[in-house]
């Protein structure tokens, strides 16, 4: 398969007999996308699948919005609320990998901050600032007049913008551990009873018939794999043996 903008790389132990992936083992990146993945809004889930590609009607719901005229909608909403959720979940710090692997084809990302401040009212000394995060929104104070000149955004001090933080934390899981994911994304520590148990669970009685094998990871395989996660329970060996 080919791979694009591969960032991750992970170790798939293969059943060449039946051709399918019995586990993964990964390291802290790969198991901080998995549980991204339930953090998720629909209108993301969509996005990044297409919405041509959704199961049921949840992608006509989509089109119907993104084609809707703003004349339509309320005056101070903005439909990318809906269409371009922010995906990150209150309280966590993802790491440069998620980031990279949440934005949207557009270039859209959860990270993105856009402010916008009315004119008018700046230009006044003693008024209040009214500030959104829609250029479309009316100044309360002004008539008629949008809240639609952009501000810049200054981080706080020792903020980051994705990544890992200076203490090394950042994500959902600690990066010391290796982890052991099933076909069907069962993460857990691994260790050697876990891999037996999991040998036992297929029945592998020919050790010379497993394989290891190094895949990797990029935007291509972000979304398949999310695809398969909602169709499916061989994740690993649809996405990277190919198979459906």
């Amino acid at each position: 398969m080919a791979t694009s903008n591969c960032v991750v790389s992970l170790k798939l132990l293969i059943d060449t007999k039946q051709q399918k992936v019995l586990f993964a083992e990964a390291g802290k990146d790969f198991v901080d996308f998995l549980f991204t993945l339930l953090s998720l809004p629909l209108g993301t889930i969509i996005r990044l699948l297409s919405k041509d590609e959704m199961v049921g009607s949840l992608g006509r719901l989509y089109g119907s919005l993104e084609t809707l005229s703003d004349i339509y909608m309320q005056p101070n909403l903005n439909k990318d609320t809906l269409l371009k959720p922010n995906a990150q979940v209150a309280g966590q710090q993802p790491s440069t990998f998620l980031i990279n692997m949440l934005i949207t084809n557009d270039g859209y990302s959860s990270s993105t901050k856009k402010l916008y401040v009315c004119r008018s009212c700046r230009n006044y000394s003693g008024r209040p600032y009214y500030v959104s995060d829609d250029p479309k929104a009316l100044c309360p104070q002004c008539i008629n007049t949008t809240i639609s000149t952009q501000a810049i955004y200054v981080a706080p001090p020792n903020s980051t913008t994705g990544g890992e933080t200076s203490s090394g934390k950042g994500g959902y899981v600690k990066g010391v551990v290796t982890y052991m994911i099933t076909d069907d994304l069962e993460v857990k520590p691994a260790s050697t009873i876990s891999c037996i148990a999991v040998l036992n669970k297929f029945n592998v009685k020919d050790v010379s018939a497993l394989e290891e094998k190094v895949v990797h990871l990029g935007m291509q395989e972000g979304v398949l794999l999310l695809k398969a996660s909602l169709q499916s329970k061989s994740i690993l060996t649809n996405v990277f043996l190919g198979k459906k």
